[in-house]
């Protein structure tokens, strides 16, 4: 009797194989909204040149879009569960494209305040349901695939876009605003086309947010992202800031050695998300989170382009190791009918560093980068720490929902 060796799958299939299609037209429509994010990248370009705003002014309207996007997650996240997931990321394309182009025909200082934080709470309302969506639809086995899979798209969408609004910007930032808009019609009408509803409807979800906070594996994982984010936010606030006037770099040096960041997450990302998904998934975090911390340390060391790179290309492997593993653990921890309000906390702690890490990063690059980078690299030790801390009971959360 022969026996036929099962065939080995290729090299794509172990990469993008096992998920339904309905994911895929998550995917696609994430790509297609990233690829038209070009608006957020040169705000402050548009509102200080287009609009003629003095720099204070500008600091204001972007402060008042960083306080829409704290009650973004919390709200998205109730809407997510008691609504519906399609229903949610759906209406908040369609609510973002409108307030892009309102945005791009206001003129006046409290106008733009008020689109502004429209836009704010509006423009990243897809996320809690786009992630409670992959862990409905997606098996536990295949959620760090699925998750690293929106990572990559997300990176590979938003340094396209940003290429393509610096060229575009040049011809009137009103296309920008409008290409924005059409990518995000686009999302939504493909989500409510493409993805079915997967709320569960066999337990009513009523309520805010007290169940979540009661859950306290939650709350500390939720600090622990906290730390990653006010991490990874010194690339958009501090870091281009240090490196200009303290360092001597040109703009242009500086942005070339961040293309690398770009360059290596889209290459690289790839290749090992499915070795990382076999791995615990506590532990990865940790030791991605210690990488970034010792990325962003180095940097205080920093004294020419090269070197930048170097630490770009330290700190963004340990961003490769965490792609992915934060949606999954949230998705272990989540109950199926909290799933929206749990990825709506997780979103929080993005929100709030958004606005904590100027604020701590510009008082601490007055004291000196070397009190910057080596805190924002105490930051990362202590939050890797804290995962290999919340390791075990993060394991006996993830087993039960297997």
């Amino acid at each position: 009797m022969t026996t036929i060796a099962p065939e080995k799958p290729s090299f794509l299939q172990s990469k993008i194989g096992g998920l339904p299609r309905p994911f895929w037209a998550l995917w696609s429509g994430t790509l297609v909204n990233r690829l038209g994010t070009m608006v957020m990248p040169f705000t402050g370009v548009y509102l200080t040149q287009a609009r003629g705003l003095p720099v204070a002014a500008a600091g204001l309207v972007m402060a008042v879009f960083g306080a829409g996007s704290l009650f973004s997650q919390l709200l998205a996240g109730v809407l997510a569960d008691r609504v519906g997931r399609r229903a949610t990321l759906t209406g908040g394309m369609l609510a973002t494209a409108a307030a892009m182009v309102a945005l791009g025909y206001s003129t006046s200082l409290p106008a733009i305040t008020a689109v502004m934080f429209v836009l704010g709470l509006v423009i990243d309302a897809y996320r809690p349901a786009s992630s409670a969506l992959v862990a409905d639809l997606v098996s536990p086995a295949e959620r760090p695939k699925a998750y690293g899979l929106l990572f990559w798209a997300i990176n590979l969408g938003y340094a396209v876009g940003m290429t393509a609004g610096g060229w575009l910007a040049q011809l009137g930032f009103g296309w920008l605003f409008w290409i924005d808009a059409i990518s995000s019609v686009a999302f939504g009408v493909l989500v409510w086309r493409a993805v079915p509803e997967t709320r569960p409807v066999a337990r009513e979800s009523t309520g805010g947010f007290g169940m979540v906070l009661r859950d306290r594996l939650m709350v500390g994982f939720t600090l622990v992202v906290l730390g990653n984010a006010l991490m990874y936010m010194q690339t958009v606030t501090m870091l281009p800031v240090a490196m200009t006037e303290l360092v001597g770099l040109t703009t242009g040096q500086y942005g070339l050695a961040m293309a690398l960041n770009g360059v290596l997450v889209v290459v690289v990302q790839p290749l090992v998300s499915a070795w990382l998904g076999r791995r615990d998934a506590s532990r990865m975090f940790a030791l991605g989170l210690a990488v970034m911390g010792a990325g962003f340390a180095l940097t205080a060391f920093v004294t020419t382009t090269f070197w930048l790179a170097v630490t770009i290309a330290v700190w963004t492997a340990g961003e490769i190791v965490t792609a992915g593993i934060a949606g999954t653990v949230v998705a272990s921890l989540a109950p199926a009918h909290l799933r929206g309000r749990y990825s709506g906390l997780f979103g929080f702690a993005w929100s709030a560093a958004s606005m904590l890490a100027p604020l701590a990063g510009s008082a601490l690059l007055e004291a000196g980068r070397e009190a910057l980078w080596f805190t924002v690299g105490g930051v990362g030790l202590v939050s890797a720490a804290g995962m290999l801390a919340l390791g075990p009971a993060i394991r006996r959360r993830s087993a039960d929902d297997l």
